[in-house]
């Protein structure tokens, strides 16, 4: 369906080379978009690259940087031609009770989660102005809705990324630039195995607590980024999606 094709878009997925970013990259261009893939890994990213075709490429950009986040843009410009979609997805965690995190940790996952989204956000800007509008969607968390002792920086990131989406929805709706966040439940990643072998039971938890029954795989977000980055999704703007299988409204 025409209003689902992005054929001719430009996406850049940031922490593209794996898991939930290399999913969501390759929803993109099953739809026709090409990907623009970041993160700090060059192998892994360049495996992760080849995997999609011609239409993708690979760029090593500590996107924590300004810098690094104005050359990773111009970089796919260099590229591609234009930059259209933009997936501010990079993140990373710890567990452990707040009273233990150190000044360094917290800028890290801040930094990393969340300062991150807002810099490339700032890089593509005056792109997306130059295409006449573009999608930016950044990938929050149930921890954007809900709170955990384990890992208070992580709820702090993801809360702040949800919200600063609605910020730049309304500063930007006017340049024809939707913003939403996808807020992914407990999905099978690097991540979440750590998570499961440091909480007893955790993986039985989610699993009871889910109506749909089952742990998220990473390609069940790809289809809703697709909308969120497609014509579909022109007059949505905003929003906080959660894609968890119902876990965050079962009392």
């Amino acid at each position: 369906m025409r209003m689902f094709d992005l054929t001719g878009k430009v996406a850049i997925v940031t922490g593209g080379n794996g898991g939930i970013g290399l999913a969501i990259a390759e929803g993109l261009v099953a739809a026709g978009a090409s990907a623009m893939l970041a993160g700090r890994n060059r192998d892994k990213g360049l495996r992760a690259a080849n995997g999609l075709g011609d239409r993708a490429a690979f760029e090593v950009a500590d996107v924590t940087r300004k810098a690094a986040c104005d050359a990773l843009v111009a970089a796919t410009v260099a590229r591609f031609g234009r930059v259209d979609i933009l997936v501010n997805n990079a993140g990373t965690s710890l567990r452990k009770p707040p009273q233990h995190f150190t000044e360094t940790e917290w800028h890290t996952i801040i930094d990393t989660n969340l300062t991150s989204a807002f810099l490339m956000s700032q890089a593509i800007y005056p792109e997306l102005v130059r295409a006449g509008g573009g999608k930016i969607i950044n990938i929050g968390s149930l921890n954007s809705l809900l709170a955990a002792p384990h890992n208070v920086p992580y709820t702090a990131s993801k809360g702040g990324i949800m919200q600063m989406g609605r910020g730049l929805a309304t500063a930007w709706a006017s340049d024809n630039i939707q913003v939403n966040s996808i807020l992914p439940g407990w999905i099978e990643t690097d991540m979440t195995v750590t998570a499961k072998a440091a909480v007893p039971g955790l993986a039985e938890s989610v699993v009871a607590r889910t109506p749909a029954g089952r742990w998220g795989q990473p390609r069940d977000l790809a289809g809703l980024a697709v909308f969120l980055a497609a014509p579909a999704s022109d007059w949505i703007t905003g929003t906080a999606i959660p894609a968890d299988g119902g876990y965050s409204i079962r009392a």
